[in-house]
């Protein structure tokens, strides 16, 4: 691997930290920002030089994923490799009582490790921001950030669901003395929810991305 310049250096660095402290990568703008950039452009030119470098490698036939080189001395080691994937986040949820806005689609993108997402291959992944305290005894609170992964769920499973017609962020309950599954929030202050029409799970939530 080419030596790196002294610039480059930081920027992996900064990278390196915040993915190892936070579990996930700085935003461009965020990179921009710690290194004082006039423009987004020139953090964009750094990120390319670090993969021209061997630094940082795309995933082939994965055009939304690369992996983060970190080698000890330079050396090509596969245990100083980080698997990093881009996830879309696509709005907000409300984890307090279900609300009837929706996302209209992807407002931003989140780059995560592999391991922090507890991604698996060939499953559709996507993000979305929490609003509400339904879900603090589950250690999910206002203002983060819930991986969901597109699968059915299983009784116990946190889920992102769709009930008549609204969205939420609850716990997906299939008890044997109800004929349907609810909707149970964890905390005292909120009800369990019951759908009279429909209930339509969008996927069940895998981890959580908190910006300390």
């Amino acid at each position: 691997m080419k030596d790196l310049t002294f610039r480059q250096q930081q920027i992996l660095t900064f990278i390196q930290e915040r993915s190892t402290e936070q579990g996930y990568w700085p935003s461009i703008r965020e990179i921009q920002q710690e290194f004082g950039f006039k423009s987004t452009n020139a953090v964009v030119g750094h990120l390319r030089a670090l993969e021209k470098k061997g630094f940082l490698e795309r995933q082939p036939h994965q055009a939304r994923a690369f992996r983060l080189r970190i080698p000890d001395n330079l050396a090509d080691d596969d245990e100083n490799v980080m698997d990093v994937v881009d996830i879309p986040v696509m709005g907000n949820i409300a984890a307090g009582y279900p609300d009837r806005v929706e996302s209209g689609g992807q407002i931003d993108t989140l780059q995560v490790d592999s391991f922090t997402a507890r991604q698996r291959r060939n499953r559709r992944t996507f993000a979305i921001r929490v609003r509400g305290e339904s879900m603090i005894n589950a250690g999910i609170q206002d203002g983060d950030t819930v991986v969901v992964e597109t699968r059915e769920p299983k009784n116990g499973d946190i889920v992102a669901a769709l009930i008549d017609g609204e969205t939420t962020l609850k716990r997906f309950v299939r008890s044997s003395g109800s004929p349907t599954p609810y909707l149970k929030a964890e905390n005292p202050d909120y009800p369990e929810l019951y759908p009279i029409d429909e209930l339509i799970v969008q996927g069940v939530a895998t981890s959580i991305v908190r910006r300390l």
